[in-house]
């Protein structure tokens, strides 16, 4: 008997499992965008294959159990970029928003559900067979969909939106942009690490995207496990998606694949491991396997786009594309680059300048990075003695001394004319605040390093300028930074996105953070016009 989603459009499974999900799926999912948008929607066998297990029943299932009557609490499907992971966790979401998905007993033969007798008018109905297991909706659902920034969100909610528009689930769903109304009182709600006040409610589902980058340091960890906790208490059940993950990260998607528990289902399509990435050849026998089922792809355009991110990123490119879990990442910025920089110099006091503070406790490091109104970036000194601004906690006892962080940055703010200064709040949330008091909102920002989209941005900016040859950025030589510098590297993330990271455990980036945040606050100032010091000719009597 065939099992899986290799064997074709008609492979048959050996299990009981609610049937009418996909069947209700294609019924009130249309394709939500493209030159087909709007038509039937009909399952890829990999799709088919995925939603027929996770609503695997139990043979013992009894009629008023929720999570407890289906064979997997929870599902993780794993699959490479482009095959469809977006469309179809939408297409899930819905189901539990408003399709048969509970378990409501075992047929007879020739019962009949009809959307009617649910609020839908489509007209739509299915018959069941003898012995098959039934459905019902939840009566009040409660759904979260949570990615790591809000363009990722969107990867399943805008094709979500679009279906319910084009579909008869206009008729009891209202969309908005952060949240649908099913019903009166059920909804959608997405959730980001930007809205993290959503968490902690009662939940019927959870489609947690992309947890190959949900990690403890993001936070995200912690989230995956709220939730966990949320369904629990409502009987519901939850689905992870995700691309190949770095396992040098630790995420929420390599614990749940390592995990021993035999009620997760698991999806993850993998080439052997005899083929190697790195040859074009083999390559293209890798995507033909992990694409398999996937027929909107065209595997020369996944050919050419691994083949280009291979150049500068190898590992990037066989995770997305390959559908492997690969670490490495790639050098952020080259440190000869940086050493060629180096053109020491005097500040005098009262220079106009920016300044950049990242924060730590025990384990890393603190420090502050300033830069001048043309572009020259350096660290400066406080105290008598004039020590750098960067703390290594292991020379304190083990953690950064506050007090004199804070001396610090009053020194500074009186020695030079600091326009602005962007901070990172974690661990330091209570000194940026006093900060603010003390200098005005207009010159300490807080600005959070972990915004995805806005922190990729603001080092590719400083990359972009370290690399040019017009003489627009120089550098003190300090050597902490250069050193911090050559140990940080560009994590990949999704849409052509990085993070900074560390090239191992033990090495230190803390003094590349500030470095970024003074070039970017340099940015914003000029960009603001602040650049020149304002001359007031007002003489009031």
């Amino acid at each position: 008997m065939a099992k899986g989603p290799d064997a074709g459009p008609e492979f048959v499974v050996d299990f009981p499992t609610l049937w009418i999900v996909p069947d209700w799926i294609e019924a009130h999912c249309p394709v939500p965008d493209g030159f087909r948008q709007g038509e039937d929607l009909e399952l890829y066998p990999w799709q088919l294959w995925c939603t027929v297990n996770h609503y695997r029943v139990k043979p013992e299932a009894r009629v008023g159990q929720l999570a407890p009557a289906f064979h997997y609490r929870r599902s993780q499907i794993v699959a490479p970029q482009k095959t469809g992971k977006g469309p179809w966790s939408a297409t899930i979401t819905l189901a539990e928003a408003a399709g048969p998905v509970v378990f409501a007993g075992w047929a007879r033969g020739g019962e009949v559900y009809r959307c009617s007798d649910h609020g839908c008018g489509c007209g739509w109905w299915y018959a069941y067979e003898a012995g098959e297991p039934m459905g019902r909706p939840w009566p009040t659902p409660l759904i979260q969909l949570v990615a790591t920034a809000e363009d990722q969100v969107d990867n399943v909610y805008r094709p979500l939106r679009n279906m319910v528009k084009l579909g008869p689930l206009s008729e009891f769903m209202r969309v908005g942009e952060e949240f649908t109304r099913v019903g009166e009182q059920g909804r959608i709600d997405t959730v980001t690490s930007s809205a993290m006040s959503r968490l902690g409610n009662p939940i019927t589902f959870a489609n947690q995207d992309e947890t190959g980058l949900w990690t403890t340091a993001n936070k995200l960890r912690r989230v995956a496990e709220t939730q966990r906790r949320g369904l629990a208490g409502m009987g519901g059940r939850s689905m992870e998606t995700t691309n190949g993950w770095d396992p040098s990260e630790n995420s929420v998607a390599q614990t749940t694949s390592e995990s021993k528990a035999r009620d997760i289902f698991r999806y993850h399509p993998q080439a052997p491991k005899t083929l190697s990435y790195g040859s074009k050849r083999d390559r293209r026998k890798i995507h033909a396997i992990v694409y398999a089922g996937s027929d909107h792809v065209d595997l020369d355009a996944i050919e050419a786009e691994a083949a280009e991110i291979m150049e500068k990123d190898p590992a990037q490119a066989e995770r997305f594309f390959g559908n492997r879990c690969v670490s490495g990442s790639a050098a952020w910025l080259d440190p000869a680059k940086w050493a060629a920089k180096a053109d020491p110099r005097r500040v005098r006091p009262m220079t106009r300048i920016v300044l950049g503070f990242d924060g730590s406790d025990v384990d890393d490091w603190t420090a502050i990075r300033a830069e001048t109104m043309d572009g020259y970036q350096f660290t400066p000194v406080y105290g008598d003695n004039d020590e750098p601004t960067i703390w290594n906690p292991a020379d304190y006892g083990g953690q950064v001394p506050r007090a004199e962080v804070r001396a610090a940055v009053q020194q500074l703010m009186f020695r030079y004319d600091v326009v602005r200064l962007y901070a990172d709040p974690p661990y330091w949330e209570s000194e940026i605040d006093e900060w603010v008091d003390l200098y005005g909102e207009e010159r300490v920002v807080r600005w959070h390093t972990r915004r995805i989209v806005q922190m990729h941005a603001a080092c590719e900016r400083l990359r972009t300028d370290v690399v040019k040859r017009d003489g627009s950025f120089s550098h003190d030589g300090c050597p902490i930074t250069a050193d911090h510098i050559a140990n940080t590297r560009a994590a990949a993330r999704p849409m052509d996105r990085y993070v900074l990271r560390k090239a191992s455990p033990t090495q230190k980036i803390d003094a590349t953070i500030p470095s970024v945040l003074a070039h970017e606050a340099l940015g914003d100032v000029i960009a603001a016009g602040l650049a020149e010091k304002q001359v007031s000719y007002y003489y009031g009597s």
